[in-house]
Parts: C-alpha cells; structure tokens; sequence
C-alpha cells in the first residue's frame, strides 16, 4: 500500500488556517492505474455549531465518497465544488482516472456533469457502502483499515479490464492537459493526437462530460492556484505567464469561479 504524493493541494483551494480536519492518500496498484488516480481518506473534527468549508476546483474525472452521511458517485464539476463539514466524521474516497468513469456508469459522463447518484446505483459498484461503513466504522485512521477499503473497491474496478484503444486515449489527452502547460488551445491538442475538433468535442463529452476548452481553462485555474499559493511573481505577470488576454481578465474569471479575488486568495498564506 503506498501513500501518494499530495499533489491535489493547486485544486484543494484550503485555508492554511484551517486545522479542522486531515487527509490520508493512497495510490492504487500499477496494474488498476489506468482506472483509479488516487484514494483519499478525510477525518474532520469541526467543533458543535460551526462549520468548515472545503472548496476544490476538480479535476476531469468521476469521484467516489463514502461518508457515515452519505455515499454517492459525482461527475465532473464545471464550477466549483464546495463541501460543508460538520461535527466528527470521516470519509473514503476515491479519484478515477478520466477514462473509467463512462465505463462505470455504462453511458456517458455527461448525464452526471455537475450532478451525482447513490454510489450503489452504479452497478459495478453495488454494495461497496456497506462493506466500506463498516470496515471504516472499527477505526477510521486505520492504514490497514483503508487498505482494506481499497481492496473491496478494487475487486470490483478489476472487472473492467485492461483499458481499451479509446480509454487510453482519453487518459493520455487528459495527462497531456494537465502537464503540458504549451497547450493552450484545442487545435493543438487535435494536432497534438491527430483528431479533428469536432470528433475530439464529442469524445470528451461521452467519456468525460466536458468540453476540450474546459480542460485548458481548468488547468490553468490550477496553476494560478499553485503559483498565488506559493506567491510566485505578481498577478499581472501570473495573469501573462498562463495565457490571460490581461490581470483584470484573470482576476474576473479566478473571482467568478472560485468566489476570491486572487488577491484575497494569495493573502491567505501571506504569514503561512
């Protein structure tokens, strides 16, 4: 069982201050990467009647979070997503790859953009809440405990197989996105792959629920992330060096999807 690098925290739009909770993450095994990126396992301790509340810009790809309150699969999310912690709990989830969760659902992404269902109403994933409640149940900060989670999530990811001609595709265009920061625009992804933009439009509303100028805006709302947090260079240079026509462009769309100013987000580990 090996831990991940933390590597989610550009997306996790966390509050430095924030103290009320921990994640433990975990990478799957080589030979179920092409379906699972990563587990991650919170534990949240918010004190009677207030309430911490965690913003993520997602990522691409279907999640899977089992909670005491609740156990659901969620699509892609546009905006942003923003969950609310209360009291003491606990969570495991799971991260899939772009290309698993089609697969999955057995139809498109796009039904479940925005939106979620009940974990067990995915059927290849029936039944996985309760074996999850109530492995989780005995000891949340147990390592051993999440492996064991893992491992009933896997049985059932292992049915899938290994991923076909078109599932390895839609990985590698999705990786090729997020890691190349040359790409910054949807003709050079179809040149990049040799795809035409309106066959690579309708694979990526099928097998991920988004557009392919979706995937570039996101990556790079998570590098102005990344370098705002680590305060790396002034806005306008920020806003020049991640392809913004200019700083106040940047600073409407960073404000309009995440509700902060750049400024206001930066100054959150102005004394971290």
């Amino acid at each position: 069982m090996a831990r991940a690098e933390d590597d989610v925290e550009r997306a996790h739009l966390r509050d430095p201050a924030d103290r009320t909770f921990s994640i433990a993450r975990y990478v799957p095994p080589s030979e179920l990467a092409g379906w699972i990126r990563r587990y991650w396992v919170p534990e949240w301790d918010v004190p009677d009647g207030d309430v911490a509340v965690q913003k993520v810009l997602q990522y691409p790809i279907c999640l899977a979070i089992t909670t005491p309150a609740y156990s659901r699969f969620a699509g892609p999310t546009r905006g942003l997503s923003v969950t609310e912690l209360r009291g003491r709990a606990w969570g495991f989830g799971v991260m899939f790859t772009p290309a698993a969760g089609s697969l999955l659902l057995g139809g498109p992404v796009s039904a479940l953009t925005d939106t979620w269902c009940g974990l067990d109403d995915v059927g290849a994933l029936r039944g996985l809440t309760a074996e999850i409640t109530a492995l989780m149940a005995a000891d949340p900060s147990d390592p051993e405990i999440h492996a064991r989670c893992q491992e009933q999530l896997e049985s059932r990811v292992a049915s899938l197989g290994a991923p076909d001609e078109e599932s390895l595709l839609v990985n590698a265009l999705v990786e090729t996105v997020e890691s190349d920061p040359a790409v910054v625009s949807v003709g050079q992804l179809c040149e990049r792959f040799g795809i035409g933009q309106r066959a690579l439009q309708r694979l990526t509303a099928r097998r991920l629920g988004l557009s392919p100028a979706w995937l570039i805006r996101r990556r790079r709302l998570h590098e102005a992330a990344g370098r705002l947090r680590e305060r790396e260079g002034r806005l306008a240079d920020v806003a020049a060096e991640l392809g913004y026509a200019d700083q106040a462009h940047f600073s409407r769309y960073f404000r309009t999807t995440t509700g902060m100013t750049p400024a206001q987000f930066a100054g959150r580990f102005r004394d971290v």
